[in-house]
């Protein structure tokens, strides 16, 4: 299936069924008027939505309308928990190098999370509200997975059956505000201001054969001013599949259903697929050139992030923002 939330007016949208396509969408106010609701219950409910998205993408349900993913919020506006890992360790590494810092070998063997902040997500198509270009603005490609109650204690190998949705990411970072905040020893908090997620979160199922191991075998597609920045492919050099993400953030406590867990910054080792973060360009730069040569964002720089199929199909719409000035 794939699932958005439209902007009603309140908080938690109002939930659409979508057509594979993407081009057809329905309310199901019957069924569940939220995403959370659905997720709350979703083995009772799942199997009730699975029988109109049929109905649905043969054409048979008469109040279908267009879909229009400039009416999405992301498809939880807000989530219980939203924890982000860095599951591709060549990105970690790169990134630690930018600001000097070690890499401990446990960083191959046990992954990196930290708690995001998830009260307010911005939509797919909504400004990125920043003061400061100082504060080193920079988008990060990711992709990320919706679960339903997770146990505390649950092992990597029983944890793929609890992600119900995917969805893809800009995890939003400020780059120059990272080093003073890490130095105190506790870790992110301004700078990683409110994320964005794509219009539409899909079932594992909707990737067919490109979801294997707990992974998407696709690439990650990012456009900096409508230019091509960088496609590494999601399933290439993932350290870290997300059921053992999963099954990392749940060692010590439960997750309740709604719970996001992200990958982190998608990143191969071919560096002609290009970065999904200018920090790790920079980096690059730096190794090459002793400085780096590209610029973070400044207001009115724009970033599209997308994933397509092999027929070259949009599977989640796309997440397209412009970074603008907040003036309070």
């Amino acid at each position: 299936m794939k699932l958005a939330s439209y902007d009603n007016g309140r908080r938690d949208g109002q939930l659409m069924l979508v057509s594979k396509d993407l081009t057809k969408a329905v309310a199901v106010p019957a069924i569940a008027h939220t995403m959370q609701q659905l997720i709350d219950a979703w083995d009772l409910l799942n199997p009730q939505l699975v029988e109109l998205y049929d109905a649905l993408n043969k054409g048979l349900m008469d109040n279908a309308v267009d879909f229009e993913e400039a009416k999405c919020l992301s498809p939880l506006p807000r989530a219980y928990q939203w924890a982000d890992g860095s599951a591709y360790v060549n990105h970690v590494e790169l990134v630690r190098k930018a600001r000097g810092a070690e890499m401990p070998e446990t960083f191959w063997t046990d992954p990196l999370v930290y708690q995001g902040g998830s009260d307010c997500f911005i939509a797919p198509k909504a400004d990125i509200p920043l003061a400061s270009e100082e504060w080193g603005i920079d988008f990060e490609s990711e992709i990320a997975v919706i679960t339903d109650d997770v146990p505390m204690g649950v092992s990597a190998d029983n944890a793929e059956k609890h992600i119900k949705l995917l969805m893809l990411v800009n995890d939003v970072s400020l780059r120059n505000l990272i080093p003073g905040e890490l130095a105190k020893g506790f870790g992110f908090f301004q700078a990683k201001p409110s994320s964005s997620f794509s219009p539409v979160a899909v079932t594992p199922d909707e990737l067919n054969d490109k979801w294997q191991d707990s992974k998407v075998h696709l690439p990650l597609i990012t456009h900096l001013n409508s230019e091509l920045f960088g496609r590494p492919n999601a399933g290439v050099d993932m350290t870290f599949n997300f059921s053992q993400l999963v099954s990392h953030v749940a060692k010590t406590r439960p997750l309740g259903a709604g719970a996001i867990i992200g990958s982190g910054t998608i990143s191969n080792y071919d560096r002609s697929a290009g970065s999904s973060c200018l920090a790790e360009t920079r980096m690059l730069e730096t190794i090459a050139d002793g400085k780096p040569s590209t610029s973070f964002m400044r207001f009115g720089d724009r970033v599209r992030i997308e994933m397509l199929d092999d027929d070259n199909n949009s599977i989640f719409g796309s997440i397209d923002q412009q970074v603008v000035e907040y003036k309070g």
